[in-house]
């Protein structure tokens, strides 16, 4: 055993379990881990914020983008509320976000003296959005609750998890005992009686589809492999979008996995939720439906499905994978079909949507095949879950179901940090850039290039295209009033652009891909973009849905 303080126990034990970028913004509470940070040296790199919620949302990016575990520090009530949505946005994206708050004086905790930051009962608030939190009341336990934090987020469903400790234990030396990092990622093992039954309702199926989620991102092989074995096109709306390749002729866009949805007899769900096809497209008794998951509870959450198979994606596609080659069973290509479906949905896409699909398409030639795109609840965010290819997991980030406006330019600086030999590019309105405008500060104190693009239409478009429709043309609170974004960045000290069309947006980014640091375009836009909906609420196809 060594001596070191509470502090140094935690940043020694993030460091074991392979932490090497910590997004923070230090506080009172915090000033001691901040300094083990810096006596541990080069080991983790260190990125301060101007806001909790643009450090928290840089953990989120980070960690969807590389597959490892996103770290965050803030102090604790206030500055961990402040982080709240983008925990929730990790939770709904089933995310490793681990969240390191600071706590008042031990002394003190439950006893409601007023301290700096103290609110009543933080855990508690916290475990509700979150997979599992504690605090550590000593030195000497660190190592084992920070392991613990880990096993949590690496066994099940990898949601956010947040541990704490008050100052005063940061502060405190005392022996401990550092332990090795997490050896097993819990994978359950196969039952070979489902594999073969999964076998059978597959191979018996004339029109076989797949619809994967972000369960799926570590198996594309897998995925890949049964979907040319079954010659079953592959369905992802936004967590499972590179999966499979948006070149492979068996990847289906959202739009078009809506039509082969009411066409297939089996279905195949991999780690997703499958909420929108279920209870808006539906499912009868002619769709047989295989749901494979690491959470038994999602297995049966909406529907009780033919087949529920409790297990790790990667682990269960191979054994049916294997049974499939070894049954010599061979299915009759599809590439004809598909690719004439895919050229009639995209070009209903482009008749709808096109002004969308102009940019979208500038930014997809532009940008390299590596790179990594980051949406935003805007209107090219949305037009982008079908829209935008991408070749590999990981590829196209997006806020999930939470809808957190405001998230995407945080996020993109966390992709930005872990990927910086790559390319990044993130689209914003006007409305939501604003959240966390704050943060090119950081992007210009850490010269990260992340390229961001802003469609300024001054207003929430969302909201006032619903109160037009909704309220007899009706306007409240939804018209902005917004800075001349170009000089904003300049004034930042990032680099600024403007464009107003699809060539001269072309044009900005050649010059953004040129700038050592991070680069603001503005495109004015003068009129509503078109809709982007009609192929993302699109209508029931089956007998039923279920509720």
């Amino acid at each position: 055993m060594n001596k070191m303080t509470g502090a140094e126990a935690i940043v020694k034990s993030l460091k074991v379990n392979g932490v090497d970028t910590v997004f923070a913004l230090p506080g009172g509470q915090l000033d001691h881990l901040f300094d083990a940070i810096y006596k541990e040296g080069e080991g983790i790199r260190l990125i301060h914020s101007r806001h909790e919620q643009g450090c928290a949302y840089m953990a989120y990016g980070y960690a969807r983008s590389t597959g490892k575990v996103g770290t965050y520090s803030v102090v604790p009530g206030p500055g961990l509320l402040n982080s709240s949505a983008a925990l929730c946005t990790a939770w709904a994206n089933y995310t490793p976000v681990l969240c390191v708050s600071g706590q008042i004086p031990s002394t003190g905790i439950g006893r409601g003296y007023g301290d700096l930051h103290e609110i009543d009962d933080q855990l508690g608030i916290i475990r509700h959005i979150t997979k599992w939190a504690e605090r550590i009341d000593h030195p000497s336990q660190a190592p084992r609750i920070v392991g613990e934090a880990f096993r949590q987020m690496a066994c099940g469903c990898p949601r956010p998890v947040e541990i704490e400790m008050p100052m005063d234990v940061m502060a405190l030396e005392a022996a401990v005992e550092l332990l090795p990092a997490l050896a097993s990622h819990c994978v359950p093992p196969v039952d070979p009686a489902q594999i073969d039954a999964a076998v059978a309702l597959l191979q018996s199926a004339k029109k076989p589809l797949i619809y994967v989620g972000s369960g799926a991102m570590n198996a594309s092989h897998e995925v890949l492999q049964l979907a040319e074995n079954l010659q079953a096109p592959v369905v992802s709306f936004r967590a499972g979008k590179g999966i499979v390749s948006d070149e492979h002729y068996l990847s289906a866009n959202f739009p078009m996995g809506h039509r082969l949805w009411g066409e297939a007899d089996a279905v195949l769900a991999v780690g997703t939720r499958l909420h929108w096809p279920l209870v808006m497209w539906g499912k009868d008794d002619d769709l047989k439906l295989i749901r494979v998951d690491i959470d038994p509870v999602q297995i049966e959450r909406i529907c009780t499905p033919e087949l529920g198979i409790v297990g790790e994606a990667g682990t269960v596609l191979e054994a049916i994978n294997q049974k499939i080659l070894e049954s010599g069973q061979r299915s009759h290509s599809r590439e004809g079909e598909l690719t004439a479906l895919r050229a009639e949905v995209d070009a209903q896409i482009r008749e709808k949507v096109g002004p969308q699909m102009d940019y979208l398409d500038v930014i997809r030639q532009e940008l390299p095949r590596d790179g990594i795109f980051v949406d935003e609840v805007t209107q090219v965010g949305f037009a982008s879950w079908y829209g935008f290819p991408v070749y590999r997991p990981r590829q196209h980030i997006s806020a999930g179901y939470q809808g957190t406006l405001g998230y995407g330019y945080a996020t993109a600086l966390g992709v930005m940090a872990g990927n910086m030999d790559k390319k990044v590019v993130q689209v914003s309105g006007d409305g939501g850039i604003m959240f966390n405008i704050q943060e090119l500060s950081t992007a210009v104190q850490y010269r990260l290039p992340l390229v961001t693009i802003i469609f300024n239409d001054r207003r929430y478009t969302n909201v006032q295209r619903q109160q037009q429709e909704w309220f007899d043309g009706r306007v409240t609170c939804s018209d902005l009033h917004n800075p001349d974004f170009v000089e904003l960045a300049r004034s930042f000290g990032a680099a600024g652009f403007a464009a107003h069309d699809p060539e001269s947006l072309r044009s900005a980014l050649r010059r953004a891909f040129d700038e050592a640091g991070p680069s603001i375009i503005e495109v004015r836009v003068d009129e509503f973009f078109p809709t982007p909906w009609p192929f993302i609420m699109l209508p029931q196809n089956r007998k039923q849905v279920c509720q």
